[in-house]
């Protein structure tokens, strides 16, 4: 009988901090209807995250793979897999099992790990502190990037440059800087007009 540990290693068990089922609220698939599994564990370490509480994946529990899975069909067809930062795993299990369900499987990642699993859509959100790997500038559907200040303007042309020429360009405010921010993201996309404005909707809606 194989431990814990080593069916984590292989992504038939993984760390579930949360599973709900809401409104995507960022990016392209802004109000649409998802089934979010939102993973534990993550040392990319952005002071602004807001989901602290997924960083240490020991405070999650490891729960099996197939679980997640017939959780998920119950209520959606659509699924987003976050974190944390959820390409610290082996997702191959996990979408294999998902797409075996005829479900869409999409991914919300910093691209600092090694891209695993098989996505209909990949939301690459970088951080200046652990940047992406190849695997994944070279497959992003979507670029997201964050601005908490102007120099993050400087960052999302950078990280525009890396992504494959089909990915989605989006800048979106850091939800406490919104105030200051959006504005000067509105002034840049109109001035640079490759790039959108993304929102957290989802706050503004209150909902998960």
């Amino acid at each position: 009988m194989e431990d814990v540990s080593q069916l984590v290693d292989k992504g038939e068990m993984l760390p579930l901090m949360e599973e709900f089922y809401t409104i995507q609220g960022e990016g392209y698939h802004t109000g649409t209807a998802a089934y979010f599994i939102r993973l534990g564990g993550c040392y990319v370490g952005c002071h602004w995250c807001d989901v602290k509480e997924s960083w240490n994946a020991e405070l999650h529990p490891p729960t099996a793979t197939s679980v997640i899975v017939e959780n998920a069909k119950k209520n959606a067809d659509t699924v987003v897999v976050t974190g944390g930062e959820p390409l610290m795993w082996d997702m191959t299990s996990l979408t294999r099992q998902l797409k075996e369900k005829n479900m869409r499987v999409h991914i919300e990642t910093s691209g600092a790990y090694v891209l695993s699993g098989t996505w209909d859509w990949i939301c690459l959100s970088p951080k200046k502190n652990k940047l992406p790997t190849q695997t994944v500038y070279d497959n992003a559907h979507e670029l997201k990037v964050i601005i908490h200040n102007k120099h993050d303007f400087i960052f999302a042309e950078e990280q525009a440059a890396l992504v494959n020429d089909g990915a989605i360009l989006f800048l979106q405010p850091e939800w406490s800087k919104k105030e200051q921010m959006t504005p000067l993201i509105v002034e840049y996309v109109m001035s640079n007009p490759k790039w959108r404005v993304s929102l957290q909707t989802h706050k503004y809606l209150n909902i998960p």
